[in-house]
C-alpha cells in the first residue's frame, strides 16, 4: 500500500461558548482571530484562530443534535479532533476503504471555507477523532498572510 500525502490542516477544540473560549487564545496567548464562519453541514459555528502553519479551529455547536453539542452533552470538551489536508479527497477516502480502515464518512461533505471533509472513526485511529480536508482546487490557504503562502 503506498503512503497517502497528508499534513496537518488543523486541530479542533470543542467548546460551549466562542465568546467564553475566546479570551485565553486571543488575551491570554495572543493568538490572532482570523475569522468566524457558521458551518451548517456539521452545525456549528466556528472561529479560526492562527497558531502557526496550521489553525486552532474553537467549535461551538448551533443545534442540540450537532455532533458538536453532543461531545459536549457527554462532559467532554477540548480536543475533539485533528484534521488532515489532502490533495484528493476521493482517492484518499477509496484507498482508506480498499484497506478496510472505518469511516464516518463514506463520501466528501461540505466544509468550511468552501473544503471538502470527511471524517474517519474514533476506532480507526486508536481513540482519536481524523477529518480529512480537501481544498477547493487551486485554493491556498485563505488565512495565510498577505504575500506568504503557507501551501506547499
Amino acid at each position: 500500500m503506498s503512503a497517502l500525502p497528508f499534513e496537518i490542516d488543523h486541530v479542533a477544540i470543542a467548546v460551549p461558548s466562542l465568546e467564553e473560549a475566546l479570551p485565553f487564545w486571543r488575551d491570554q496567548l495572543g493568538a490572532q482571530l482570523l475569522e468566524f464562519e457558521d458551518v451548517p453541514s456539521q452545525q456549528v459555528r466556528v472561529a479560526f484562530i492562527d497558531t502557526g502553519g496550521s489553525k486552532t479551529e474553537l467549535l461551538e455547536p448551533t443545534s442540540p443534535e450537532s455532533p458538536i453539542a453532543r461531545f459536549l452533552a457527554q462532559g467532554r470538551k477540548g480536543l475533539h479532533h485533528v484534521a488532515y489536508r489532502v490533495p484528493d479527497i476521493d482517492a484518499t477516502l477509496d484507498q482508506l476503504r480498499r484497506s478496510g480502515a472505518r469511516l464516518i464518512h463514506e463520501h466528501a461533505v461540505p466544509g468550511s471555507r468552501g473544503t471538502r471533509v470527511a471524517f474517519l472513526h474514533p476506532a480507526a485511529a486508536g481513540g482519536t477523532l481524523i477529518e480529512l480536508v480537501e481544498r477547493p482546487e487551486g485554493a491556498a490557504d485563505p488565512h495565510a498572510p498577505p504575500g506568504e503562502e503557507r501551501d506547499r
